[in-house]
């Protein structure tokens, strides 16, 4: 993981056998991070999607072993109890076999690159658990 520190953000670039969550959220907390916005692109090999149930109000995985591009991984950065809390939703697709899957991310790892933009913003977010919802949600 390489990344530099710009006037609104950071640009970080990951190589091949890093997993992307684990390494935006040791930017996020080495930088003190609190609240920004994710853009990303690359390729990944092996990637952990997830899709929230509403009526279970809890998240069901599938992963993929193979090659795929990231055509899209977009989030947030905020806090909850004090901590990093990335969101992030990831497209990912192979042209070859014609397969595409999204939703939210819970890890992929990288196959030959990937290019992330964090915006960073003014202020801080936090997150507080929804028994409603059941999910983490944005606390103003």
């Amino acid at each position: 993981m390489e990344y530099r520190k710009f006037n609104q953000g950071y640009v970080m670039r990951l190589d091949p056998g890093e997993e992307i969550v684990s390494c935006l959220t040791k930017l996020v907390d080495q930088e003190g991070v609190a609240l920004g916005t994710v853009s990303a692109l690359g390729a990944a090999n092996d990637v952990t999607i997830g899709i929230f149930d509403t009526r279970e109000k809890q998240y069901h995985s599938q992963r993929y072993q193979g090659q795929y591009e990231i055509s899209a991984l977009v989030g947030n950065v905020t806090r909850q109890e004090g901590r990093p809390y990335l969101h992030l939703h990831i497209t990912i697709g192979n042209p070859v076999t014609g397969e595409v899957h999204a939703g939210h991310l819970s890890e992929a790892t990288i196959s030959a690159t990937l290019e992330l933009f964090l915006q960073v913003w003014d202020g801080q977010v936090d997150r507080t658990f929804s028994d409603t919802v059941g999910l983490n949600l944005l606390e103003f």
